[in-house]
């Protein structure tokens, strides 16, 4: 039942006070496993961009600093999720049942969250108040 998945990256920050949240990414997947596919690559790809592997990519002087030991290391979080097989399948069997499957990593001033949920699943909550009609 649950055939396509829609998923979203987004980095959330704090801006004039208030909570702000920037699309990283959609993409609508046409299986789980490009679902499952697609979040493992966006979340290397933050990973990668937060934490470059030296010699990968020139990066300009001072783009990137060092961090206190105690602020949260977001990219070992999320390249840790992306090689764990059993977190793998926990998420293939929310998304397969249904559920809304979130990954979520942050440091001292960004969270940086993956979604996926079925679209089957959408659809049904969406019209589920429609279908629920109270007797007078």
């Amino acid at each position: 039942m649950h055939d396509e998945f829609l998923c979203h990256v987004t980095a959330y920050g704090t801006c004039d006070g208030r909570r702000i949240g920037v699309p990283l990414g959609t993409y609508r997947a046409p299986t789980l496993a490009l679902a499952l596919w697609w979040l493992r690559d966006r979340a290397s790809w933050i990973a990668e961009r937060l934490d470059p592997a030296p010699g990968g990519c020139a990066v300009p002087v001072g783009a990137l600093v060092p961090v206190a030991d105690t602020v949260a290391d977001v990219p070992a979080q999320l390249r840790a999720w992306c090689a764990d097989d059993a977190r793998q399948e926990l998420a293939a069997d929310e998304l397969s049942g249904g559920r809304l499957v979130r990954i979520a990593a942050s440091d001292d001033t960004t969270e940086y969250e993956l979604l996926a949920e079925s679209v089957d699943a959408v659809r049904m909550q969406r019209t589920l108040p429609a279908l629920v009609v109270t007797a007078p």
